[in-house]
């Protein structure tokens, strides 16, 4: 305690675990266009990887952007050359929430459903001026393929390799891992992102928009607002190198 509060302890570099490269890429939110042109960056510089490679998408595949549907349907072909981890986040907690409680509509809507729901082809439905969420709710569950249900209910909270943590929202402060609530992975901000100290583990993390990644001892920062900057941002985790990759 003494010297961490005297500024004389030094934190060791966090490290990934030995052999792995890691690929962890930000909100995608529908924008199929720029998935696929940083899919292409992470196949080239995986081409010379000599470890295998891990491909973490921290969440928020869905909204906002105009192909959701074609986003999922994109990540499901997958790549044999990687290991693919697929994260929840809060907008997919949203939609699978939609799914079975319709009432949640106006709530989804505000934040991106809406596109969601037209990439399942679902226009006349929510033409309206008061849309009627239950029905909108069964045909867009009838619309999704099983695959896209699965996908959903499929999905991980978090993935850890090394000293490395991958959440989609980040972790609470002072909680062990095994402890998180699954709410906080997916929806916390303020507590997270006041918090500089993890108990050495340095959390990786799409959910709050920043201008440019953010690389911190502690945490790294790589939702840069795909679907409205055109910068879909993914960062390259090996050892105790890191690196970043995007679109525009």
């Amino acid at each position: 305690m003494l010297k961490r509060l005297f500024g004389t302890r030094e934190d060791p570099t966090p490290r990934a675990a030995n052999g792995e490269r890691i690929y962890a890429v930000g909100d995608i939110h529908g924008r199929l266009d720029l998935l696929r042109e940083l899919y292409g960056q992470v196949a080239s510089d995986a081409a010379g990887a000599s470890t295998p490679c891990t491909l973490v998408f921290l969440g928020d595949y869905a909204d906002r952007g105009p192909d959701t549907a074609g986003v999922v349907d994109f990540l499901l072909d997958g790549d044999d050359r990687f290991r693919h981890v697929y994260l929840k986040g809060n907008h997919e907690a949203l939609w699978q929430q939609f799914l079975t409680e319709p009432e949640v509509g106006p709530a989804w809507f505000n934040t991106g459903g809406v596109e969601t729901v037209m990439s399942y082809g679902l226009r006349e439905e929510i033409a309206g001026r008061s849309p009627d969420f239950a029905r909108i709710a069964m045909r867009l569950a009838d619309a999704m393929p099983d695959s896209h249900h699965e996908f959903l209910e499929n999905l991980d909270l978090s993935y850890r390799s090394g000293d490395y943590v991958f959440a989609h929202a980040g972790i609470r402060p002072r909680v062990p891992m095994e402890r998180q609530d699954p709410e906080d992975l997916i929806w916390i901000r303020k507590e997270f992102l006041g918090a500089d100290d993890f108990d050495g583990l340095c959390v990786v993390h799409g959910h709050s928009q920043v201008a440019d990644a953010v690389d911190l001892p502690h945490r790294i920062a790589v939702d840069t607002g795909a679907y409205h900057s055109g910068r879909l941002t993914c960062v390259v985790i090996e050892g105790e190198e890191r690196r970043f990759l995007s679109t525009g």
